[in-house]
């Protein structure tokens, strides 16, 4: 297993002024390519991660052992071709893959930041990942995508930097965070801070952490990216490997088991901290309120291409949210198209093997490949 020091990491050594009023400066961001950048340097797509995601986009990620989150997407003759394409992906600020965040040391206290870690908003995290673009001089890149907090960065991305890039692919996203995704991010964050061993974010140092916080957190939000047909389907009320019930608090359903085992997997890759972090930066998205109530200001000034792509199962972030957008795109006179994806697997569809959707991508990409 890679350390995390070995990981491919630019130091920002330029001052970024974050949204809380705290400047930051010297700071790590860990990133990852696939592909090769071309002479031109105008194949380059700008991926976004989700909120447990990293910069392990495909193949295999050195710190887990398994396949990268987007895998049935990218890769040498997937939809997004990295014979084709220069794909890069960086940790957020935030993250605990290398990136800065609550894990990296303090200067002044010598210990890791902990909840001293300044909070963040997914313009924080966009600002920094910009300077990926000087790292590589890059003028413009081909594409910016990514699903769900990824899509949101998406959004942001183009808003700050309208002519940075040709194309815009948001995937299963929102513009703003409704007040049942705050709920729902809430409930995870007080899961973990409920652990004795989260001590006020003081664990780091120690040898105890809130795992058992943390995985609860992880079986709540794990939920929320299905969707109650597919659950049934592959679920129903299965027993787990026995023939009746067992008249206690084991689980007695495999659906109890897969939760269980989704959470306990969960805290072996990701930092409690980070995921009070993160989902703090999911809830203080709001685009609209960022352009005084009109959403369509955001992308006024952009002649970037977009792709809105929803699925019909996705409760998290449904088609009415994504639907939003393209019409705040098209009276922006944005170029825009949208598709809505039949799909039972809910959410996470944009990180699974759906056909459809892996078609898509590819076509509209393919198309404006053509026009490099």
């Amino acid at each position: 297993m890679k350390k995390i020091e070995e990981l491919k990491t630019i130091i920002v050594e330029k001052p970024l002024k974050l949204d809380c009023g705290k400047t930051i400066s010297n700071f790590p961001l860990a990133y990852e390519t696939y592909g090769k950048l071309n002479e031109k340097k105008n194949n380059a797509i700008l991926a976004f991660h989700a909120l447990t995601g990293d910069q392990f986009v495909t193949g295999k990620n050195p710190i887990t052992n398994k396949s990268g989150w987007w895998s049935h997407l990218v890769g040498p003759g997937k939809a997004v071709d990295t014979n084709k394409f220069f794909v890069i992906c960086a940790n957020v600020i935030g993250g605990c893959i290398g990136s800065y965040g609550p894990n990296s040391i303090d200067p002044n206290t010598k210990k890791k930041y902990g909840t001293n870690f300044p909070i963040i908003t997914i313009n924080d995290m966009v600002n920094a990942q910009y300077n990926l673009l000087e790292y590589f001089k890059i003028d413009q890149l081909f594409s910016v995508m990514g699903g769900s907090m990824g899509g949101m960065q998406v959004l942001q991305f183009v808003a700050n930097f309208p002519n940075k890039s040709k194309t815009a692919i948001p995937i299963a996203c929102t513009a703003s965070h409704s007040a049942q995704n705050i709920a729902l991010n809430e409930l995870g964050r007080q899961a973990i801070m409920a652990d004795n061993n989260w001590n006020k974010g003081d664990y780091l140092e120690g040898e105890n952490s809130p795992d058992k916080g943390l995985s609860v957190a992880r079986m709540a939000a794990h939920i929320t990216y299905l969707s109650k047909k597919g659950l049934q389907e592959k679920f129903g009320r299965k027993l787990q490997e026995r023939d009746d019930l067992k008249f206690s608090f084991d689980a007695d359903f495999q659906i109890e088991s897969y939760l269980r085992h989704q959470g306990s997997a969960f805290v072996d890759r990701f930092d409690a901290n980070s995921y009070l972090y993160i989902t703090r930066a999911m809830d203080y998205f709001d685009l609209v309120k960022q352009y005084d109530g009109n959403l369509s200001n955001a992308f006024k000034d952009s002649k970037v291409k977009f792709f809105i792509i929803s699925f019909t199962s996705d409760w998290l972030y449904p088609t009415s949210e994504n639907k939003e957008i393209v019409i705040a795109l098209n009276a922006a006179g944005a170029n825009v198209g949208f598709i809505e994806i039949a799909s039972d697997k809910g959410h996470d569809s944009f990180l699974l093997e759906v056909p459809e959707f892996l078609k898509s991508i590819n076509n509209f990409l393919e198309a404006n490949y053509i026009n490099l």
